[in-house]
Formats: structure tokens, sequence, C-alpha cells
């Protein structure tokens, strides 16, 4: 609110079995972000573990690395959409497939699923491509830390293509993002669950579109203009979001 100011708790996810009255030990990133923030004992912070509710717990050791936490009270709050949406991303270089990530989550996204296409610039396989995934993982979490969410969007590992096509559920809207689509976004009917399949920075391959378009996929322009691989999704998700979901 303009010309106010509220403090809220710092949020925190900890990857563990929460209970009302138990005592934790917070994780080093927790327990770091909690010694920059200069808080005491007996300030509160806002836990969840990923499995719904949140809790609220009272600070009852600090120290610069060391943090524990007395869960106090919770609370079943709940701020998932009512459109469950499953984000196909293909993989996108530098800080683009992070901010990807990081703002579908904060938009609502259920699921994330990088896509290794013939077009992506980045290619990763083996650890590297591990280390990446577990990356984005994280970047998940902090925006469910930063946004409120309770729970903490699936990051599935990096897939290939046609692998993801071939499994793509059927008992979802399934959207291809195209610009030359002759069907607009706002003339599709509502939907409970949608996959929107995004292209990466040189867009699909017409094998790939055409495989797409086989597997079900329906072509849906948003749009004139040419939006970056990291606008598109963001900007079609809000979009649903306003026609289908929670905005």
């Amino acid at each position: 609110m303009i010309g106010s100011e509220i403090r809220r708790a710092p949020r925190f996810f900890v990857p563990a079995n929460l209970s009302l009255s138990a005592e934790i030990e917070l994780p080093d990133r927790a327990a770091r972000h909690c010694s920059v923030l200069r808080l005491r004992r007996g300030e509160t912070v806002t836990l969840f573990n990923g499995d719904g509710g949140e809790f609220v717990a009272e600070l009852t050791r600090v120290s610069r690395d060391f943090m524990r936490a007395r869960l106090v009270s919770r609370r079943t709050t709940e701020r998932e959409s009512p459109l469950a949406i499953e984000l196909a991303a293909c993989v996108s270089s530098g800080d683009r497939m992070d901010l990807t990530v990081q703002k579908s989550t904060e938009l609502g996204v259920s699921r994330i699923v990088p896509i290794a296409s013939d077009r992506s610039i980045v290619k990763l396989s083996g650890q590297r491509a591990d280390r990446r995934v577990a990356h984005w993982r994280d970047v998940a979490i902090a925006a469910c830390e930063q946004c409120g969410r309770n729970r903490v969007p699936e990051v599935a590992p990096i897939t290939d293509f046609q692998a993801f096509l071939s499994g793509a559920t059927l008992q979802r809207l399934r959207l291809l993002l195209m610009l030359d689509a002759a069907q607009e976004l706002k003339a599709l009917a509502p939907a409970a669950a949608v996959t929107l399949l995004v292209g990466p920075e040189g867009g699909l391959t017409m094998d790939e579109q055409r495989s797409a378009e086989k597997s079900g996929f329906v072509p849906v322009r948003f749009g004139p203009r040419v939006l970056r691989t990291e606008t598109a999704p963001l900007a079609v998700i809000a979009a649903m979001q306003a026609l289908w979901g929670d905005c």
C-alpha cells in the first residue's frame, strides 16, 4: 500500500517434517539470511516445508551461522491457483531461464519442465544438467519464500523434446505459443489444467512444431509483437491467470 509500511515476518523453506512445539535448527541458508537481517532471539519467522500451510516460529538461539526456532502456531493458508499450469520451457541461455523459473513460480505455475530442443543454445547433460536443475529448484524455493506460496512447484529434470511430447498429459489443455498461429489465447474455452509449451531463443524447428501439433498441442498467438523467450511464457501465464485462474 502506498504511503504505509507493513513489516512481514521473513519466510523460509525448511525441507523437514514440521510439527507444533518442535524446536528445529534452521537450514544454513535460512540461518545466514536471519543473520543478515539482524534478527534476535524472540523474533518470529514463518516456516514452510512444501506440504501446505505454514508455521509461525520463534527464534530461540541466534548466532552468526546457527539458528534454532520453536514452532508456536500453524496456519492453513494456501495461495495456490485453481488453474494448474505446467510450463514446458525450452532451456534458454544466461540468466533468462532463472528469470523464467522465478517469475513463473511467482505467477503460480505448478510444474516447470526444462526442455532440450534442437535450437536450444545451452546444451546440458550429466552432472552439469543435474547442477543446473538443482539451481533452478533453489530459484523456485526462493521465489516461494518471497511471494508467499507454501507449495513449491516441481522443477523436472531437463527433458528431450520428443520424450516430453510422448509423455504429455492428455487430460490437460495443451498450448503451443506461436507468433503466426490462427487462434488467440482469449478465444479458447476456459480450462482447469494447462500445459504451455514455449520455444527457445531461435524458436522451434518446423519438425518440432509439427510434432507438437500431432501430439495435441494447439497453436495460439499472443499479440502481434515478437516476445523474448523469457517474456513470452510470463505474459501468457499472467493472461491465463486473469482469464481462468485467480487474478
